[in-house]
């Protein structure tokens, strides 16, 4: 029931609750009349945050440019604002994008969302037929719901008002028009909250089929983790560029001066999330072959492995330690047309989510380091034909003509990457020795331009992102995923990073990495850097291991609407957006022309682009509001 009143379809009392009106006291007796209406509108507060799932609405999905999108299809299948922001052109303070302050522009507005958590803490001694522990569980889902919508805005606005209680609607006007308050007061009221909430939440969810998506101790514990961290991170942790950044009084909103135990302080919170998973028997997900497989080969494995840690059933998938409700609704802008039966059916798969070539470049060669720094890799070479052979025939189809910076990579790209010439098991054919594979070259190939709608502009698709058992053919049948929001590979990598920023390197640190790394088949940091890398002893120092810890995140996490997140609060998003988003050639049916390098475009994003702007409305509304600096 829970899952279904999110979806807004069930019975007449959940739709009737979704729109509470708070300002009407009737209303909110009626809605704390018992236990069960308390429970409709405690679904209320979940709400907003279910709707997130959706991740057109997602600037970690969006804005990180490991998917781009094209402005220039002949229809607009999607709402792909979100996709544009990059380019420096649709942002503006008249109508703002993804807009979560007010809502609008393919964002919703989440103080509504906090004002809904508030409603539900005063109004929660009403019900007289609510059991103490009931409550006392919904009090803290609320409160951790209120934690995550502060943090929410605080990651787009930067500083943002605090609202601990509702405001008295008949109060002073210059009370009601509240300002922003300073970065470190809003992370350190959400993780106040955190801490009330996490000792009356459930250590997990009894009743899966009603209950999965409620919020459980090690969610809370984990996203609490994730809050620290971003506090303590350059965006936010001593950021020079943010100095001028003040209320109209004067009040400072960004430290300038970097306190290095924050680190500690999220590195401790890393640490207490991984044992409470630990606690549960979670562990990195190691995909089983089904019966009605064939015996695959341990290539084979590990590729379901890394693509199945994402699109597996949450229930059965022992690594997610959070998803929301609303299933991954894109797998079709993530398949290539594979057969010729997908061809014919134009409704099937647009498969118009591309991949920039920098994306790729992030994997490691199968040595496990940067292709750029392997001294047993071609790099200088890299785009030379080559053809399939079959030492490889598992990732690349042997006898197809593809280029050299596609063979000897690590398990991840293969995972990951869907290219011209690579092998796609799955879709409906599961005969590892003669599997479906990509035909990329020209409007005549499978895969190639058909129209200005199905199109991959870049001829590269995020593989990831579709589970194997999906099937577009003459017939669509999806295996639905939700795509993780944490999980655990992204803690212990979080933990990595946070211990090394507070006291370098470590054994501690390189073993959580090496956890992630040989699940991907890959020897531990430092052997892999002093056996191949033409700087190996990179991992040997702080910086060193910095990079090294950014790149893994970027790897593992790749299209899970992480980076977008992360670049930000690395203050890495400039210089990663700085280069010009290239491809392949699609309208080319040649070898060599097709492997010609065209630039889709150049992003523009400057650094004013790492906050939102408030509209022109708000600010109106509000005289005690500042703008967005440099907006």
């Amino acid at each position: 029931m829970f899952i279904l009143c999110l979806l807004g379809i069930t019975n007449e009392g959940c739709k009737e609750y979704l729109n509470v009106t708070p300002e009407n006291v009737g209303t909110i007796d009626y809605a704390f009349r018992n236990r069960n209406e308390a429970e409709n509108y405690l679904f209320t507060c979940y709400n907003t945050l279910q709707n997130m799932s959706n991740v057109l609405t997602d600037p970690g999905f969006t804005t990180s440019a490991e998917i781009v999108y094209p402005n220039d299809l002949s229809e607009k299948p999607i709402a792909d604002e979100g996709f544009q922001l990059i380019r420096g052109t649709v942002q503006n303070i008249s109508n703002p994008v993804l807009n979560y302050w007010d809502g609008g522009g393919n964002g919703q507005n989440i103080f509504q969302a906090i004002r809904r958590c508030n409603i539900m803490l005063e109004n929660i001694d009403k019900p007289i037929d609510l059991s103490v522990e009931e409550k006392a569980r919904w009090i803290a889902e609320t409160k951790f719901l209120k934690a995550y919508y502060h943090f929410s805005l605080a990651r787009l606005y930067g500083p943002i008002p605090i609202y601990k209680v509702n405001q008295d609607i008949t109060a002073p006007i210059e009370e009601i028009r509240v300002k922003r308050q300073p970065v470190d007061s809003v992370f350190n009221y959400a993780v106040q909250l955190m801490d009330e909430a996490i000792p009356d939440l459930p250590v997990q969810i009894g009743n899966i089929q009603q209950e999965l998506g409620r919020i459980t101790k090690v969610i809370a514990l984990s996203v609490k983790a994730e809050i620290l961290a971003t506090q303590a991170s350059p965006l936010y942790n001593g950021n020079p560029d943010f100095s001028k950044f003040k209320n109209k009084d004067g009040e400072v909103l960004f430290s300038t001066t970097a306190d290095p135990a924050k680190w500690q302080r999220a590195a401790a919170a890393c640490k207490a999330a991984i044992d409470e998973a630990a606690s549960l028997n979670m562990k990195l997900y190691t995909f089983i072959q089904p019966a009605n497989l064939p015996v695959l080969t341990d290539s084979l494995r590990k590729v379901l492995t890394i693509q199945n840690a994402v699109t597996e059933r949450w229930d059965f998938n022992a690594e997610v330690i959070w998803a929301l409700n609303g299933s991954f609704g894109y797998q079709n802008f993530c398949i290539p047309r594979l057969t010729t039966a997908a061809v014919q059916n134009s409704t099937a798969a647009a498969g118009s989510f591309t991949v920039p070539l920098a994306t790729t470049d992030l994997f490691y060669t199968d040595n496990g380091v940067p292709i750029n720094e392997d001294k047993t890799w071609d790099y200088a070479r890299r785009f030379e034909l080559q053809a399939g052979d079959n030492a490889n025939k598992y990732f690349i189809k042997s006898g197809y003509t593809t280029i050299k910076n596609n063979f000897k990579r690590e398990v991840r790209y293969y995972a990951n990457i869907g290219f011209d010439g690579g092998i796609w098991f799955g879709n409906g054919i599961t005969d590892q020795n003669n599997p479906l594979y990509i035909e990329a070259k020209g409007p005549d190939s499978k895969a190639g331009p058909k129209d200005r709608v199905r199109i991959n502009v870049l001829a590269i698709w995020p593989k990831k992102l579709v589970n194997y058992l999906t099937v577009f053919n003459e017939g669509v049948q999806q295996t639905s995923f939700r795509l993780p929001r944490i999980r655990l590979a992204d803690l212990y990598l979080l933990y990595a990073e946070c211990l090394n920023e507070a006291s370098g390197p470590s054994a501690e640190v390189y073993n959580y990495m090496d956890l992630v790394r040989q699940r991907a088949g890959l020897k531990g940091v430092l052997d892999s850097w002093a056996q191949y890398s033409t700087s190996p002893a990179k991992p040997t120092t702080k910086d060193g291991l910095r990079e090294i810890i950014h790149r893994e995140r970027r790897v593992e996490l790749c299209f899970e609407a992480k980076a977008g997140w992360d670049l930000r609060r690395w203050k890495e998003m400039l210089t990663v957006l700085a280069p010009p988003i290239q491809g392949w050639s699609i309208f080319q049916k040649t070898n060599s022309n097709f492997y010609t390098l065209q630039t889709l475009f150049i992003p523009a994003m400057t650094v004013r682009d790492y906050f939102w702007p408030l509209s022109d409305a708000a600010l109106s509304n509000n005289p005690n509001l500042v703008q967005t600096l440099y907006w």
